[in-house]
């Protein structure tokens, strides 16, 4: 959860997905950010030093195409008219939402070093989790992180859920607009981060 519940472009997906498509779509954005989530924590855990410098290397290349889709999603969202809620969603549904939130999630390989120091923290330090407290260990860890992560987001959906049935339709379009600028500015950050590595 300590991951998983810091706010960026993936939580404001989540709750503007919630409150536009329905809390089935929005908990389908934040499951695909756990599957990423777990991945990640298994290269964290397993040890898996050829991924993970595999992916350090790409680091330029995910924070283009990331910084890029995300804003493209920005200027969607922001321009995006919002469905009648009664309507059951749009733009794909969960399966669309689900795997977009793989894509942006797996796009930033700093979050292997979050797994990293938090095993540390947790007295899993060492060349790898497996190797230290055994593969069944590691395996519970990596679950504990899917578990955690989805949690995290089937309470934030579930929540913001809730008030999707007060929203008008100018709420809505209010929202898409904040959204998009959040999404956006989030894309340019990330494309001044490839630009500029050191900053």
């Amino acid at each position: 959860m300590s991951v998983a519940a810091p706010v960026g472009p993936i939580g404001v997906l989540c709750i503007r997905r919630s409150l536009s498509q329905g809390m089935g779509v929005g908990f389908a954005s934040g499951l695909g950010a756990a599957v990423a989530d777990a991945f990640y924590g298994a290269v964290a855990a397993f040890g898996l030093t050829a991924i993970s410098s595999f992916l350090i290397e790409i680091e330029g290349a995910l924070l283009l195409g990331g910084g890029l889709f995300l804003l493209w999603l920005g200027v969607k969202t922001f321009r995006a008219v919002p469905a009648p809620l009664g309507s059951g969603g749009q733009n794909g549904g969960a399966a669309s939402a689900f795997l977009s939130c793989v894509v942006l999630t797996l796009a930033n390989p700093a979050t292997i070093f979050s797994f990293v120091a938090l095993f540390s923290g947790l007295g899993f330090a060492g060349s790898s989790t497996a190797q230290a407290h055994g593969y069944g260990g590691a395996v519970i860890l990596v679950a504990g992180v899917f578990l955690g992560s989805a949690l995290w987001w089937l309470g934030l959906s579930g929540s913001v859920g809730l008030f999707r049935n007060r929203m008008t339709s100018h709420a809505l379009k209010r929202i898409n607009q904040l959204s998009g600028s959040i999404l956006t500015v989030f894309g340019l950050a990330a494309l001044m981060r490839f630009v500029w590595p050191d900053i």
